[in-house]
């Protein structure tokens, strides 16, 4: 069951809690382009059912346009990096403040919001790891603009803790081409990564409310890696002092990006 709070900056966030008394960790779960939908809200109940605490924020509280329309993907709204900044301090400082929480911090970004926990992870060094799904390295993540001055390379730079990222084959916003450059950059930088390149999957196949996006066998892997992935660095398993990259792919040998189209 999700429970909403109402932060200080007025900006709502949903939480769904595991059952029992044992202490958790925490992962602050961001929405796609269409703020807290029903997907986003059946995702934070299954990372509760799998013993996490899922904070939901709102990050488009100061969007003052038509919010039905922006549930259509009718409207756009922008999130610039030093706004998504604050609400993520925020949101992290109300998990660590809770008594049935164990302090440790994940971020996962969906679509639109892929970029905000690599954002949140270079800037804040407490940050257990990241997960980035299909968004965050598309073309305009490494060109800065007004309302984010840094590329997403200058991120990387700083990162403190290992990134997952799952993407598709067919995806139309975020190519093959810009999954490698993500990659390359994780290893120039030696950062510890693992990235996923699923066979067939457009952009959103996570998402089970859009049966044209839909892919359940790419869906129910790329869970199974995102919650052993969070596990794994919540546990403190990993090895500081190495470097892991993952790269597992899975295209055809003729892929074309400019064949990609958008699935309804």
């Amino acid at each position: 069951m999700l429970t909403e709070h109402r932060m200080a900056s007025g900006m709502t966030v949903l939480e769904a809690r595991p059952e029992g008394r044992a202490r958790r960790p925490g992962v602050i779960l961001l929405h796609e382009r269409y703020g807290i939908d029903q997907h986003t809200r059946d995702l934070g109940e299954k990372l509760a059912a799998d013993g996490f605490v899922a904070l939901l924020p709102d990050m488009f509280h100061r969007f003052e346009g038509d919010r039905e329309a922006l549930r259509r993907g009718e409207e756009r709204a922008d999130m610039a990096d030093d706004e998504a900044l604050a609400d993520l301090d925020e949101a992290a400082a109300f998990l660590r403040d809770r008594s049935y929480t164990t302090g440790e911090i994940g971020v996962i970004g969906v679509c639109q919001s892929g970029r905000q926990p690599l954002l949140f992870a270079a800037h804040r060094h407490d940050v257990a790891s990241i997960a980035v799904l299909y968004g965050g390295v598309g073309n305009g993540d490494w060109e800065p603009s007004e309302r984010r001055p840094s590329s997403v390379g200058a991120f990387i730079r700083d990162l403190d803790c290992p990134v997952l990222g799952l993407f598709g084959e067919e995806d139309h916003v975020v190519s093959v081409e810009n999954v490698r450059r993500f990659r390359e950059e994780m290893e120039q930088a030696r950062k510890s990564y693992r990235i996923r390149i699923f066979r067939g999957a457009p952009h959103g196949w996570l998402n089970d409310t859009m049966p044209g996006r839909y892919r359940p066998e790419a869906a129910e892997a790329a869970w199974s890696e995102l919650t052993s992935f969070l596990r794994t660095n919540f546990a403190g398993d990993r090895d500081r002092g190495h470097v892991v990259w993952e790269f597992e792919s899975d295209i055809s040998p003729g892929y074309d990006f400019s064949k990609n189209v958008r699935s309804a």
